[in-house]
């Protein structure tokens, strides 16, 4: 098994969101410190026969012929396999692939995983160009599974601007999906988290063939009276209770405050899915307490100076890889919806909005050395991020101004794009989003250098070198 993904997802209904899209979102945390992504738009394919085959770990598929054109954040370094992550295709489907989650040992012994199966270096590429909906992600996925078997657990979202579907693959064969409420959100944290199943009810749970078999055949199931998928083929460890959990505590926390009075960070049985008690804007999944969010206002902050401050594991992290809000919108028939992009340390940096409806991303996003360059946006937000934690107390105001500043310049930008877009059709509606791209990138690195070159400039006042002297000397 490669080196997993320990993300944080949250997923929000048309109807629990404040502009009525349906939002999907992911963390992608990695085992490194850095591990430089790309910001791509990977052409639509016909006529196409050629054979998919992992770098990773051999697994082979034949492609369709046809692929159409999406959005991803494919790694830099594609030994280990593409990891493209996450995306929004031409069929305005958007995906996020590789919340990784874990089974017990009891379920594994009876479907153990598949060295050369399905896993995430090689999700986001055999699915995301093929689907049409969200409820054909689940669909096409599962038929990958059924076929090929999965090398890994993971955590998969599907939407649409109807809806959206959570995916739960956990081990080699055995997988269910349920549909997220329009009115409801759910945040999950590298943890089984999908819990009773009703096998009566196909419009809102999807399942592996034979899964209730399985489970009654080998005597899974720890519960009397009902079918929980988290009891039956999750975990409730130690770890989990200071790794997982504590994310899904805090979020709630924030989202759900009456509802959620009284949970812990270590509780077990916090609620997948709950109803959003007001309507959750993107700033709210971003930058108020969740993606972003270090734990902030409590005694479990790392930046902060209490004794707990090192007990629970947090949201952002040193080692995100990148971050993405999937905003799946259908204003007036037109295909408008926004790739968000963060690079570097979310607690630090902005998230960048992309039409997905695009021919090519910006060469600031696309064009990725492997040594730090200034140049590049990823680099440069790893930059700013790392200035910015040196002198968290100096520079920490400053840096969320900036982020305000970008996020009001974003919803104006945004603003006047829609109400251009609303008179284009087809490639001339994606040559006008893809111009628009280019200068939202521009925008935000321009914004960004002057904040490093600024902040580093008064870094050079704040070194411990100094001592203070006689102005004559």
């Amino acid at each position: 098994m490669q080196n997993k993904d320990a993300c944080t997802s949250i997923m929000v209904g048309k109807k629990a969101s404040l502009d009525g899209a349906n939002y999907i979102a992911r963390n992608e945390d990695r085992v490194k410190a850095i591990e430089p992504k790309r910001f791509l738009v990977k052409p639509a394919v016909k006529g196409r026969h050629e054979t998919y085959v992992s770098p990773y770990n051999k697994v082979t598929v034949a492609l369709p012929e046809e692929r159409m054109r999406y959005t991803s954040t494919p790694t830099l370094d594609q030994t280990a396999g593409p990891n493209e992550e996450d995306g929004i295709n031409e069929a305005n489907v958007a995906a996020s692939f590789t919340e990784s989650v874990y089974a017990n040992d009891r379920v594994l012994a009876y479907d153990p995983y598949v060295k050369n199966g399905l896993a995430e270096d090689s999700l986001c590429t055999l699915v995301l160009p093929y689907i049409h909906s969200a409820r054909e992600g689940v669909e096409y996925t599962g038929k990958l599974i059924a076929e090929l078997g999965s090398a890994e657990g993971n955590g998969m979202q599907f939407a649409d601007a109807d809806d959206i579907w959570y995916m739960e693959v956990v081990t080699g064969h055995q997988w269910v999906a349920v549909r997220i409420p329009d009115d409801c959100y759910a945040v999950t944290p590298n943890q089984v988290a999908i819990e009773d199943i009703d096998f009566d009810d196909p419009d809102n749970y999807m399942w592996a063939d034979g899964i209730q078999e399985f489970v009654e055949e080998h005597q899974l199931n720890p519960d009397h009276d009902r079918w929980d998928f988290r009891h039956i083929f999750g975990t409730s460890t130690q770890k989990d209770r200071h790794y997982n959990t504590p994310r899904t505590w805090f979020a709630q926390r924030y989202l759900s405050p009456n509802a959620s009075l009284g949970q812990r960070p270590e509780d077990s049985e916090m609620p997948f899915i709950r109803k959003a008690e007001f309507k959750i804007a993107n700033e709210d999944i971003q930058y108020v307490h969740v993606l972003k969010s270090h734990f902030n206002e409590t005694p479990y902050d790392p930046m902060g100076d209490a004794p707990e401050r090192k007990t629970y594991r947090a949201i952002s992290l040193s080692r995100t890889a990148q971050s993405h809000i999937l905003q799946v919108r259908n204003l007036n028939k037109y295909k408008t919806s926004i790739h968000w992009i963060e690079l570097g340390v979310p607690a630090f940096n902005p998230y960048v909005p992309f039409f997905a409806n695009a021919d090519d991303t910006d060469e600031l996003y696309r064009n990725v050395p492997e040594k730090m360059n200034l140049e590049s946006a990823f680099w440069l937000n790893e930059a700013l991020a790392e200035v910015v934690e040196s002198h968290y107390q100096e520079f920490m105001e400053k840096d969320e101004d900036y982020q305000k500043e970008l996020n009001e310049w974003a919803r104006r930008k945004i603003a006047q794009v829609d109400k251009e877009a609303a008179s284009l059709e087809r490639q001339a509606l994606t040559d006008y989003l893809t111009g628009q791209n280019h200068e939202i990138a521009t925008h935000y690195n321009e914004r960004t250098k002057a904040l490093f070159f600024e902040l580093l400039t008064e870094g050079c006042e704040l070194s411990k070198m100094s001592f203070k002297m006689d102005p004559n000397l």
